[in-house]
């Protein structure tokens, strides 16, 4: 029995996203983004001060941040929320600066303020999740997450 026939075919498949802020081509190096001061150098993105010439660019959280299309969503509910909410943006904001500080185009974007609690998005999906991981292990609560189908996007909701 030859095994190469009746062996695993799952493993062809690759998952489809679909991210329309990566780069296509390869930019070149270093490039510096123009609004926010990260460096591309060695094929990632980095808070290193350049030490030579570089290439203006937009990176694609800049873009994101611009075009008002968050990679994540962050929905914070409940009556806790409501009074603990120093607490739980100190939370935020600190999450918020580890991940930044290792990943720079990990960013939020934008928080609003709702009737039922509070809306954050953010420029990349492992900062929303990091996100309602932290709240869910500080504060216990429900906490859930969707991707999106075919886009790389991420839907958090976490209350309590």
């Amino acid at each position: 029995m030859d095994k190469g026939t009746y062996g695993r075919k799952d493993r062809l498949i690759q998952e489809w996203r679909h991210d329309a802020y990566r780069n296509r081509e390869k930019l070149p190096e270093p490039s510096l983004c123009s609004e926010c001061k990260a460096l591309f150098v060695n094929g990632r993105w980095t808070w290193n001060v350049p030490e030579t010439d570089t290439h203006d660019v937009l990176c694609p959280a800049c873009k994101r941040i611009a075009d008002k299309y968050p990679a994540g969503t962050i929905e914070i509910r409940g009556d806790f929320y409501t009074q603990h909410r120093l607490q739980i943006t100190n939370l935020i904001n600190n999450v918020e600066k580890q991940e930044k500080d290792e990943r720079p185009l990990e960013r939020i974007m934008d928080s609003t303020d709702r009737d039922d609690g509070t809306l954050i998005t953010t420029t990349g999906v492992h900062l929303a999740r990091r996100i309602g991981e932290a709240l869910s292990n500080s504060y216990q609560g429900d906490f859930a997450f969707q991707y999106a189908e075919g886009d790389k996007k991420i839907r958090v909701q976490w209350q309590r």
